[in-house]
């Protein structure tokens, strides 16, 4: 599979989820609180070069690689998601610049599931969001375990390994990030040199 299809299939896959959490979402009545940024300015969010395959390639389409290459080493091993826009000092509030492009985690986040060590569903979601709303989700956590169906985390996890299991090793979210940038450099640099060869 090249990877311009391993892109089409990871979004394939995101827009399955987009419409599943969706539907999760306007039932639960949850949904992370507005301007928080909290997760995002956390530089060990775990996510894998596969999901921010779709990313790279615009970025690479719209002549942006090498600038986000540069913002990432700016942003170092202890700076939040380059995809963050934090808008007070110490980084809890602001909003994320790329959100048709953000990670998987970040797509399941308040809208999924993962099932504890007794078997049963449990909502995927922070401190924030179970305080600021604390009776829709005693009400979801409830209705999961009966009708109320909801997202898996594991189902969205492994539908990514079936593209490609290696790009789906989890690291920091820049470092997964700056793999995957290098990779479409490196896939590009070979995609122009054989098209050269062939003139």
């Amino acid at each position: 599979m090249k990877l311009s299809e391993k892109s089409q299939a990871v979004l394939e896959v995101f827009r399955e989820l987009e419409v599943e959490s969706r539907d999760f979402v306007q039932q639960a009545g949850l949904s992370c609180v507005v301007g928080c940024g909290k997760c995002c300015a956390n530089p060990k969010v775990p996510a894998s070069p596969l999901e921010f395959l779709p990313f790279a390639l615009e970025l690479y389409e719209n002549g942006a690689i090498e600038s986000n290459l540069r913002m990432l080493d700016s942003l170092g091993s202890e700076g939040f998601c380059l995809l963050y826009r934090p808008t007070s000092e110490d980084g809890s509030k602001g909003f994320c610049s790329q959100h048709t492009h953000r990670g998987l985690i970040c797509r399941l986040f308040s809208s999924s599931a993962r099932r504890n060590k007794q078997g049963e569903k449990e909502l995927i979601l922070c401190k924030v969001l179970k305080e600021a709303k604390p009776e829709a989700f005693a009400k979801a956590s409830a209705a999961i375990k009966h009708e109320l169906q909801v997202p898996m985390a594991s189902t969205y996890y492994s539908k990514l390994a079936d593209i490609d299991a290696f790009l789906t090793e989890t690291y920091p979210i820049n470092q997964a990030i700056r793999i995957a940038i290098e990779l479409v450099l490196r896939y590009k640099f070979y995609e122009e040199s054989e098209t050269l060869e062939d003139y």
